[in-house]
């Protein structure tokens, strides 16, 4: 494998009893670069995901994500990617995101004096320096995901797996999360692969995109080639008050 390649699927199928999730799905990308990987509910996006960390294992085919097959070597490959599932927080919700942040800080073997601060450069970061003392059932939904997106970024990771970080948020949550990612992408050289339905996220942040439908990548190509061949109207719809 290039050295430059830090994630590659080769033929992955993973299949459920009755169902075929992913069906031979092959991709690769290098250091830094920012994919989107884009399709509907159920089209195989969370489980591309959970099987890059190797929460879940294949049916068949192979993977190397920086090096690591995920589904064998899941401790060591931990320590260099960065997951945020929207639905699934990692804060602990009764208590501050400070207490979660140092609490990671032990888990990756970093020092104290490390760990606090890479805690405030973050915090400048996201601008999440008056939100990591406040428990987290006291924070809303954009503020939370702030937290949640710097919290994964701490050790330092060559490699950011974003499950629908912008689910649920209002458009200036979304835009300080989408410039915060782009920023630290920018800082540090970090590769993200982002699943998403919102368009938005794609145009922001990612230079490529691939389509994933029924299991299958069914289109991969430049973010600027999908806009020219396939996004090129919209439609408006208006109300009147009477």
């Amino acid at each position: 494998m290039d050295a430059n390649v830090v994630l590659s699927l080769e033929n992955i199928t993973k299949r459920y009893p009755g169902v075929l999730a992913l069906d031979k799905v092959s991709m690769e990308f290098l250091e830094g670069e920012l994919h989107a990987l884009l399709g509907e509910n159920g089209a195989g996006k969370s489980t591309t995901i959970k099987m890059l960390t190797g929460i879940l294992h294949p049916t068949g085919g192979d993977a190397r994500v920086l090096g690591y097959v995920p589904w064998k070597e899941r401790q060591k490959l931990a320590y260099h990617i960065g997951t945020v599932f929207g639905q699934r927080p990692q804060l602990w919700y009764h208590l501050p995101a400070i207490d979660t942040f140092r609490l990671f800080g032990k888990i990756f073997e970093m020092e104290d004096d490390e760990t606090k601060k890479r805690i405030a450069f973050l915090s400048e970061a996201f601008e999440i320096g008056d939100l990591l003392e406040t428990p987290v059932r006291k924070l809303s939904l954009g503020q939370r995901m702030r937290c949640e997106v710097a919290a994964s970024l701490l050790h330092r990771p060559k490699l950011i797996l974003l499950d629908e970080p912008s689910i649920g948020l209002d458009v200036v949550a979304k835009q300080r999360i989408r410039d915060a990612i782009r920023e630290m992408a920018r800082l540090e050289n970090v590769g993200v692969l982002l699943t998403s339905h919102d368009a938005g996220d794609l145009e922001a942040l990612c230079k490529r995109v691939i389509i994933i439908n029924h299991g299958q990548i069914v289109y991969e190509d430049k973010v600027s080639n999908l806009k020219r061949k396939f996004l090129t109207s919209k439609l408006v719809e208006v109300r009147y008050a009477d």
